[in-house]
């Protein structure tokens, strides 16, 4: 049976762009949650008063792919130690969270940072675990976005040498 993670690691754009790449993962869709006000659009959660986090919803396989793994690559593909901000792109929107949907990924959740954390991977982790909430799926040219736009500068300063670290360290788990 398929199951759903849901990640905050920063633009949509880039935590689309490499998860979609893993095997196992079956789809990923980029989104808003975590807010308070229904239906959000891009433009009022740019504004950072709906409290929703860019984010990305992910079908995955977990006979091919573990949640595990799933934490290992959203840690290693975004900064989880600065609240608010992922390079050049600071507000609540851009936040660093992990939106569980069961016991389970809670603690798979709690338990991976408590290992990063002893590890010193990170000098410190801003990154929050909480319930999953509902997920409003971003408008269609937020979907695919690197896909349809590689040639942006965005896409090349900052979503590329992304999904390069992504082929470099993680080969083997890439469709």
């Amino acid at each position: 049976m398929n199951e759903k993670a849901t990640f905050a690691g920063g633009c949509f754009w880039c935590t689309e762009a490499i998860f979609t790449r893993l095997r196992g993962v079956l789809s990923v869709a980029p989104g808003y949650t975590g807010g308070t006000l229904p239906l959000p659009t891009y433009e009022q959660v740019s504004t950072g008063t709906t409290n929703h986090a860019e984010t990305i919803e992910i079908q995955f396989d977990p006979n091919v792919i573990s949640y595990e793994t799933l934490l290992k690559i959203f840690f290693a593909t975004h900064d989880p130690t600065t609240k608010d901000k992922q390079g050049a792109d600071i507000g609540t929107q851009y936040r660093s969270a992990i939106f569980y949907h069961s016991t389970e990924q809670k603690i798979s959740a709690e338990k991976y940072i408590k290992i990063l954390l002893k590890e010193r991977t990170f000098p410190n982790i801003v990154t929050t675990v909480i319930p999953a909430s509902e997920f409003y799926t971003a408008e269609d040219y937020h979907q695919r976005y690197f896909e349809k736009n590689s040639y942006q500068p965005y896409c090349q300063l900052v979503i590329d040498p992304k999904i390069q670290k992504l082929i470099s360290e993680y080969r083997s788990l890439l469709k």
